[in-house]
């Protein structure tokens, strides 16, 4: 029969092992099982491979989750330009507010992520949706994520002022203004302004900052956005 002193000697040899598995246990999100969305659901192919990879690779909890449409999913350098933080990129192209509502139970809630950053806006106006709705339906997300994860921090970029899209700026500047307004009224809520960094002395978008479709950004533009909201994150 082992003494006491050998047992608590056994014990305390086995405590950092019995710690680290904590821990790891800790940094992965539990993997959550959801059958495939139907191949007729909005986005349904983007959707259902970021639920398959997550099943498979479990992204971890509590990282700065980066969502929304195309000038997410096309940030490629966005884990090297926030080397510092844990970053997770769920941007799928086309996407409006509204989508990321929808599916915020696949692609928000198993995450836990300690801060939402979001980009999305631009094609809901392009679809002719109001300012007022893009402004309701961000409300809307809000309301859902916060109903969920009542800790995490939701910050909006605003929307951009593509040259492509320069017919729709009035509503562009109304969206941003009635979300910036909104975020004010909780601290867990923050408004990024890019917008203003993507114009040059004469008002208009910077000409050297998009590819040819004249709506996505370069290299350049990223720059400007790695600087803006890195800073932000920081703070």
């Amino acid at each position: 029969m082992a003494t006491p002193h050998r047992q608590t000697a056994s014990i305390l040899r086995w405590l950092p092992l019995v710690a680290l598995g904590l821990f790891l246990a800790g940094c992965a999100t539990p993997s959550r099982t959801f059958e495939p969305l139907a191949e007729d659901r909005p986005f349904a192919k983007e959707i259902n491979a970021f639920t398959a990879s997550d099943a498979t690779n479990p992204p971890p909890s509590g990282s700065v989750l980066f969502i929304g449409s195309s000038s997410i999913r096309l940030w490629k350098t966005l884990a090297q330009d926030f080397s510092k933080f844990r970053v997770l990129n769920r941007g799928f192209g086309g996407s409006q507010v509204i989508d990321s509502v929808n599916y915020a139970d696949r692609i928000v809630f198993p995450y836990k992520p300690r801060q939402i950053v979001m980009y999305a806006g631009g094609n809901d106006i392009n679809a002719k949706k109001s300012p007022q709705q893009v402004f309701a339906d961000f409300k809307t997300f809000v309301a859902k994520v916060h109903a969920e994860l009542p800790r995490t921090k939701i910050s909006y970029i605003s929307i951009a002022p593509n040259p492509a899209r320069w017919s729709q700026i009035a509503q562009v500047r109304e969206a941003n203004r009635l979300i910036e307004e909104f975020t004010r009224t909780d601290s867990r809520l923050a408004f990024i302004d890019t917008f203003s960094h993507m114009l040059g002395p004469d008002g208009h978008p910077l000409p050297d900052i998009f590819v040819s479709d004249r709506l996505h950004m370069n290299p350049k533009g990223y720059v400007i956005w790695t600087e803006v909201v890195g800073k932000h994150l920081r703070q």
